[in-house]
């Protein structure tokens, strides 16, 4: 493994960022909804990254993050920068987020999107981009504060904030789902032990 901090040989570049490809193609799916646009946003994001790999250093959080921030760009790069500033604008705009909301269904662990359920991928599909991205990030990815910040271009303070508020979001959307996961286990009988008198 080379040390961090120094720049890679061309041959185990390539290796590390084909290992790579799945998790860019999975969060290119995500923010696109479209198999076709993931697939030119990856071939994109691959080109880009291939261009610097003269330039690219092994840093402490490794070559996934650093892909994750040239796809970022690729999707914003494309007619999304308007949106996306507006979007950090109401960021800015805001003294305090909202509380963080306790819920299980949106906890910080990661979440198996393979096997999640249907009205959770779809409540998480309509969050505004920005907080989609950071969501899906921590979420499904399990990058932190600093990583995410890194790959979105802003400070952490907005990343906490628009994973929070996203959070906030999804909560309320999925009142319903909580609801009947609590039900389902309300009617699961306990087990309990029997003693013989």
């Amino acid at each position: 493994m080379p040390a961090k901090g120094s720049c890679l040989e061309d041959a185990v570049f390539r290796k590390l960022i084909v290992a790579e490809i799945d998790a860019v193609y999975r969060l290119a799916c995500h923010l696109t909804h479209s198999r076709q646009q993931a697939d030119d946003l990856v071939q994109e994001t691959y080109l880009r990254a291939l261009r610097s790999a003269g330039t690219f250093t092994l840093a402490e959080h490794g070559v996934r993050p650093w892909l994750f921030k040239i796809l970022h760009n690729v999707i914003f790069s494309r007619g999304a920068r308007q949106k996306r500033e507006r979007e950090v604008m109401e960021d800015l705009r805001q003294d305090m987020p909202p509380p963080e909301t306790s819920a299980p269904l949106v906890q910080q662990h990661l979440i198996d999107w393979d096997n999640v359920d249907e009205r959770l991928k779809a409540a998480v599909n309509e969050l505004p981009a920005a907080y989609r991205v950071a969501f899906l990030l921590s979420s499904v990815e399990g990058l932190k504060y600093r990583e995410i910040a890194d790959v979105t271009e802003v400070p952490v303070g907005t990343v906490m904030s628009r994973l929070s508020r996203a959070r906030t979001a999804l909560v309320t959307s999925l009142a319903g789902l909580a609801a009947e996961q609590r039900l389902m286990r309300a009617r699961t009988p306990a087990k309990t032990e029997t003693r013989e008198t």
